[in-house]
């Protein structure tokens, strides 16, 4: 009932997790996720070679930061062996919220333990989220109830800098989690779209791929959120200058169609909003990332040849794309990544493994700010 009070449709983000009506209206999130899993993001994966330098590049910045992270599933023993590996490596310092039966003599002293039904922080926190989810309907007394729920308790935690990021998604589903994201942490300033990024390492080059997970169908002004926010985070997980393609299968003019223009007109919106932004719109893969068809293909453009941040103009183009550079190629994946949020709030597949957990604790440890 104190769902319902809130209403779950009241977050316009069409993504695969939230915007089917069935899993935002509460009646079986299954079927969402059953969709995520369809995507392929819910079977454990194995980091080829070519993720070695990257991630272990990511697993010393977060060590440096050392950071508090947030993990709410704390009756999962993958969570509790991941958490002890955190600490154990100095990675961050690991914070778990417990659920259910939480096996402590498991957990090195260095994990703090978070029981939100008895914490004293409890009733600010439910204050928050009642200021948050009143106008929506929520009550004093279910916004007390639903701040003990754990992904919502982790999330007020991030709110209010009690730490910098938040892991979740072992047990609980991808609607449950960008849902406790959004009401609690939030979206982005100037970003109206939550989506997700994929980290492709390979031998001699890196690239972001977005979005392959969230946004089946995304307008001009999302494809803009979307290159925004991969730019954001190619900057912090790559250290490099983000050189944003919005790809098509035109360049330039050599086709017409809408899905070109909605390309050339995501371009235009991003000009407007992030000016600062290196980018170019309307690019084929190959004038994106190889030199000689860029000079050919787009000779006025200063990203054709060299991007590192590749927008896809929809989902169907970006899932296939990364998985052909991870089975053909050989690339690593590192993600999905959430991205649009004021604070990183990350979603696991529920198949994950604890090496799963570790690297996405410090990608999010690293993307905090």
């Amino acid at each position: 009932q104190a769902c319902s009070a809130v209403g779950f449709v009241d977050f316009s983000v069409p993504c695969l997790a939230l915007g089917m009506a069935s899993a935002i209206a509460g009646a079986t999130a299954s079927r969402a996720i059953s969709t995520f899993r369809g995507l392929g993001f819910c079977s454990s994966r194995q980091w080829s070679s070519s993720s070695g330098n990257i991630v272990e590049r990511i697993r010393e910045q977060a060590r440096a930061r050392d950071r508090r992270v947030l993990l709410p599933e704390g009756g999962d023993p993958r969570v509790i062996e991941a958490a002890a590996q955190l600490a154990s490596m100095g990675l961050c310092k690991p914070i778990v919220l417990e659920t259910g039966t939480l096996e402590r003599n498991k957990l090195p002293e260095a994990v703090e333990v978070i029981q939100p039904a008895t914490d004293p922080r409890l009733p600010k926190l439910a204050n928050d989220l009642y200021s948050l989810r009143k106008h929506k309907g929520l009550s004093e007394q279910a916004a007390l109830e639903i701040a003990k729920q754990p992904l919502v308790f982790a999330g007020l935690l991030l709110r209010s800098d009690e730490a910098a990021a938040c892991v979740a998604g072992s047990e609980a589903a991808t609607a449950d989690v960008l849902r406790a994201g959004l009401w609690t942490v939030g979206l982005d300033d100037g970003v109206k779209t939550v989506s997700s990024c994929f980290l492709m390492a390979m031998p001699h080059h890196s690239y972001i791929f977005a979005d392959c997970a969230v946004v089946p169908d995304p307008t001009p002004e999302q494809l803009a959120d979307i290159a925004i926010s991969s730019a954001l985070t190619c900057e912090r997980l790559l250290g490099e200058n983000p050189r944003v393609a919005l790809l098509s299968f035109s360049t330039k003019g050599s086709a017409e169609h809408p899905c070109v223009q909605k390309v050339r007109d995501a371009g235009k919106t991003l000009q407007a909003r992030a000016p600062n932004v290196i980018f170019d719109a309307e690019l084929q893969v190959d004038a994106a990332i190889v030199p000689s068809v860029g000079k050919k293909k787009a000779p006025q453009s200063n990203v054709a040849g060299s991007a590192n941040v590749l927008v896809f103009p929809d989902l169907d183009a970006g899932n296939c794309a990364y998985k052909l550079t991870e089975r053909l190629a050989g690339a690593a994946a590192l993600g999905p990544i959430v991205q649009g949020l004021k604070r990183p709030y990350m979603d696991l597949s529920r198949g994950c493994s604890v090496e799963d957990i570790v690297s996405m604790a410090c990608i999010a440890s690293v993307l905090a700010e």
